[in-house]
């Protein structure tokens, strides 16, 4: 290229001045290109969005705590890594929920209250043993798999966008929990009982990740119903389970109404942990 020539190379990232480490490669839509594009959703989508944002984004939250703690070093990477495409996907959706309310996706993430998240009680439970995070990485990466798999056909551009890129990255994330569930369930007895024990654990907070609400009614082929996904779910992870030599749990459902904004104990240590440091230093860039 010569001195006089227009770098054009960037131009469909959607600004010129991103960096190395914003570009991603090929024609990839990143939240930068949600905030400055011109759609804007209605409050009801928005809503929705939120709630898809604040699953990943404290998944991301728990998952990250993994690193330098786990088992080994591979699995340090593999559960930093899927941390990072947790927060991708949390960037994405609240980038998009934001613009309804003259927001960005750090006063989403920074500047709610724990009242105001819609995450499920699923994704902000305790990590447990390396066992009680396998099994929560198998209930959620084959939900997620499912749910974004039947969003690439969302009435919205943008929400089947995000899903386009996000089942690539939650494909992997299904098969690592599966391959990590078939090891330890047919493992020794010790890494069994632990895997028996994480899906006592766990499953109380299985029935909410399917509960239908008025929203999703509301929103049509925008949405998809939780409910809808249960059938392939519970074939999928009992399969799963069944090449394990592991059962499906029998204890009840807990009474979990994440979506409300009705949340364990948990989540409260998660934010302030999360947001110190936005609130410690207001409008601090870097």
């Amino acid at each position: 290229m010569s001195a006089h020539e227009t770098d054009h190379s960037l131009d469909s990232f959607g600004d010129t001045s991103a960096s190395a480490t914003r570009v991603t490669p090929g024609n990839a839509l990143r939240p930068e290109d949600i905030a400055i594009a011109q759609d804007q959703p209605s409050e009801q989508v928005a809503e929705y969005a939120l709630r898809l944002g604040d699953d990943a984004l404290i998944l991301a939250q728990r998952l990250s705590h993994w690193i330098s703690r786990g088992p080994e070093i591979e699995e340090d990477i593999a559960l930093g890594n899927i941390a990072l495409d947790q927060l991708g996907h949390a960037r994405s959706f609240l980038s998009y929920a934001a613009k309804a309310w003259g927001k960005t996706e750090d006063d989403l993430a920074y500047w709610r209250e724990e009242e105001d998240f819609r995450s499920l009680h699923i994704v902000e439970q305790p990590n447990g043993d390396f066992g009680v995070t396998i099994v929560r990485q198998l209930i959620i990466s084959i939900y997620q798999h499912l749910l974004y798999t039947a969003l690439l056909d969302s009435a919205d551009p943008t929400i089947a966008a995000i899903s386009a890129k996000a089942v690539k990255e939650v494909d992997y994330h299904r098969d690592h929990a599966i391959a990590w569930t078939l090891r330890l369930g047919i493992g020794t007895e010790e890494s069994a009982r632990r895997m028996r024990h994480a899906l006592e654990v766990l499953w109380p907070y299985v029935g909410e990740m399917f509960e239908d609400e008025e929203l999703h009614a509301a929103l049509g082929d925008v949405a998809v119903a939780p409910s809808s996904l249960r059938a392939a779910w519970e074939e999928e992870i009992t399969a799963v389970l069944k090449d394990a030599e592991l059962e499906l749990p029998t204890v009840p459902f807990a009474m979990a109404r994440g979506r409300r904004g009705e949340h364990s104990e948990h989540l409260g240590f998660i934010l302030a942990e999360m947001q110190v440091l936005a609130r410690k230093h207001p409008g601090a860039t870097w």
